[in-house]
């Protein structure tokens, strides 16, 4: 009896042993995948991302342009007005000046016709 106790015995160590080798490798296995999940998730994240920036580089040159075009127009009508004010100061340059200078050199005095006392 003694025997077969220990051939039990025996049995139920080597079974602890195959549990233990089988628990490792599961263990090793659970390790490995999460690792690799971790790589994928930062390979679709890295992914992700540059898809993304290339959408955002995409809708800034879009309206980016629409910008330009804006500012070339106000430049241009800019120059416009800028051209149309030179003309009128040329027409009427010299005019203005002469009515400056007119009414710089010929002061004609008057006096009001009503002046307030100052109270004292």
């Amino acid at each position: 009896m003694a025997a077969q106790n220990s051939a039990g015995i025996q049995t139920l160590l080597d079974a602890e042993r195959e549990a233990q080798k089988i628990v490792q490798k599961a263990r090793e296995y659970r390790t490995k995948r999460v690792k690799d999940a971790r790589s994928e998730a930062q390979k679709e994240i890295e992914d992700y991302r540059k898809q993304k920036e290339e959408d955002f580089k995409k809708f800034e040159t879009e309206h980016t342009s629409g910008n330009k075009a804006a500012e070339e127009q106000a430049e241009k009508d800019t120059q416009k007005e800028l051209d149309e004010i030179k003309q009128i100061g040329k027409k009427t340059g010299p005019k203005v000046v002469q009515d400056l200078i007119r009414a710089v050199m010929d002061v004609k005095p008057e006096v009001p016709s009503r002046v307030e006392q100052p109270v004292a």
